[in-house]
């Protein structure tokens, strides 16, 4: 792959992931959709979508739930967290929260497997958490607790979600299964306890949340990451919850004050600080 095929291509799946922030936000704060139907309707759109590549490259088989309990378990508080934190978050904070608190999950998933922890991420783990603190400690009015919270627990679901997913041979595959396995677990959380408020526009972003901006996202960064290596793989995730907070300003009008750049500045900082390889052999790559 050229290298400019190679930016487009990566170019695409951040603008793709940042997407799923803007689409979440329209649905459940500006188009009156229910935060749990629209994160069923996602996982479902999203298992599908999956299950098709994974057809359409002659790879699909049901997936068995044996094994997958830690990885259903976060990506499902994932889903429902970030769907519901869209209720109170802008694009660009909710993201930005998600962001750091997955750093700092799996920096206490490292402590407990016991694994050799470099001053560094030590470092890194110390500024991003600063940051989540800076950003919702008392003293403005720009970060609602409860949408602050479920995006935390969000950022909790896919940290784990991500430490589950580490040495998976088929990410992609593995991914699939996940959401399938997802699907029952999310659909009785949104039967049991939402609203199921649904609008025909709420339902077609919940869609395309699922099927585009997730599943096929998904499948476009599983293939340039090899090629672009740990490095720029971390750099590049970088950029997302700037671009979400871009997305939310021209799309949603929403207004990003100092305190989000303030804070973005020390958690990004400290994430590319305990991620991002220093030396040959090194890696740090978050799956996202």
């Amino acid at each position: 792959m050229s290298g400019v095929r190679l930016f487009g291509w990566t170019a695409l799946a951040m603008l793709a992931f940042a997407a799923n922030s803007v689409l979440n936000r329209m649905a459940v704060a500006e188009g009156g959709m229910d935060a749990l139907g629209f994160a069923a309707l996602r996982v479902v759109a999203g298992a599908g979508m999956l299950m098709l590549l994974l057809a359409l490259r002659g790879t699909a088989v049901w997936p068995k739930a044996r094994g997958r309990g830690p990885g259903v378990f976060g990506l499902s508080l994932y889903l429902i967290g970030f769907s519901l934190a869209y209720l109170a978050l802008g694009a660009g904070v909710g993201a930005l929260i998600l962001f750091g608190t997955v750093q700092v999950t799996m920096f206490g998933g490292a402590l407990l497997a016991r694994e050799a922890v470099p001053v560094r991420r030590w470092l890194g783990a110390g500024l991003a958490f600063a940051g989540l603190v800076g950003l919702v400690a008392p003293g403005g009015a720009e970060v609602p607790v409860a949408g602050a919270l479920a995006m935390a627990a969000a950022g909790f679901g896919w940290g784990i979600y991500s430490l589950a997913g580490r040495k998976e041979a088929d990410p992609l595959a593995a991914t699939a299964g996940n959401f399938v396995l997802s699907v029952p677990v999310v659909l009785a959380v949104a039967l049991l306890w939402g609203g199921m408020q649904a609008t025909p526009a709420g339902v077609a972003l919940a869609v395309l949340s699922g099927a585009v901006t997730s599943g096929l996202g998904y499948a476009l960064w599983y293939r340039v990451v090899p090629q672009l290596g740990a490095a720029r793989a971390g750099v590049a995730q970088l950029t997302v919850p700037m671009l979400a907070a871009l997305g939310g300003a021209l799309v949603l009008g929403e207004a990003v004050g100092w305190r989000f750049w303030a804070a973005s500045a020390v958690i990004l900082g400290g994430v590319a600080l305990a991620s991002l390889p220093l030396g040959r052999g090194q890696s740090g790559l978050t799956r996202r």
